[in-house]
């Protein structure tokens, strides 16, 4: 049950996260936004190496540079989704390939399910996918140009986590300050390499910055929610980060929530409701 709202603040902190992010990316260039979230993100960590904890051995190193670098890689093929394809069909593309995946490895590595839990998990892979679908979803076609990308993001944001799931318990935040640190050497490299094409806006500071700090927070509930429960129901759990944006927008931009969007906020609910009898 511990593990299973870790999950839940970790999946509403990525939310927000995403939310402040993609404002900020309104602002200027998105890698701009990165520039200032990537070091905020960072110095949180490094603030909860003392009170956390932080063992640097050679699995946390391996493991959390692996995570590092699967981070990079998901932003960079989660913008370009972005850049050519319809985010309403592409999105839930992206999300359910984001839970699935470790699903399935959890499932392989020997865990197993209460009966609940069984009718609990496709619940709330449909949730993500229904949460996630913005408006004009059915009319959108796809190339397979554009889809292509969002498996690889999908996939990417998935390794990220089951490679923080694969670090030892017992290495702290360590895993945490290496991923990061790697990921953010990758992003801020690449916007050294393109500093021509990213416009001369200045980010919103402010809003980029908690958009890292609630990314780190995100991460972080995600590793003591593995440490202490199953992948299979935290990685689904998580990946309803959807949820978090989409309130967010109604609630601050006004956006309208579609039909099938409440559906799947309500079925992600009852899924919630069945994790937590496992």
């Amino acid at each position: 049950m511990i593990a299973l709202l870790l999950a839940l603040g970790s999946s509403l902190a990525y939310g927000c996260a995403d939310f402040l992010g993609g404002l900020g990316a309104r602002k200027a260039h998105v890698l701009r936004t990165v520039m200032v979230a990537a070091p905020a993100s960072l110095a949180v960590e490094l603030l909860l190496w003392p009170v956390l904890g932080a063992s640097f051995g050679a699995g946390a190193l391996a493991w959390g540079a692996a995570s590092g670098v699967a981070s990079a890689a998901a932003f960079a093929l989660l913008y370009r989704t972005l850049a050519i394809g319809p985010m309403s069909v592409l999105s839930p593309v992206t999300a359910l390939v984001s839970a699935a995946l470790p699903v399935t490895v959890g499932l392989l590595q020997g865990e197993h399910l209460t009966p609940a839990g069984l009718a609990g998990l496709p619940l709330a892979l449909v949730a993500v996918v229904l949460v996630s679908a913005g408006h004009g979803a059915r009319s959108a076609r796809i190339s397979r140009t554009a889809l292509l990308p969002a498996f690889g993001a999908g996939a990417a944001i998935a390794l990220q986590l089951v490679f923080l799931h694969q670090a030892p318990a017992d290495s702290g935040v360590a895993p945490l300050i290496v991923g990061r640190a790697v990921s953010s050497a990758v992003t801020l490299g690449a916007a050294g390499m393109l500093r021509r094409r990213l416009g001369a806006e200045r980010p919103a500071y402010a809003m980029s910055a908690a958009a890292g700090v609630l990314d780190s927070l995100a991460n972080l509930l995600f590793l003591l929610a593995v440490r202490g429960g199953d992948l299979t129901v935290v990685a689904v759990t998580t990946a309803l980060y959807p949820a978090g944006t989409v309130l967010l927008a109604r609630g601050v931009l006004a956006e309208r929530i579609h039909r099938g969007q409440l559906v799947g906020l309500g079925t992600a609910a009852v899924a919630v409701g069945l994790l937590a009898l496992t």
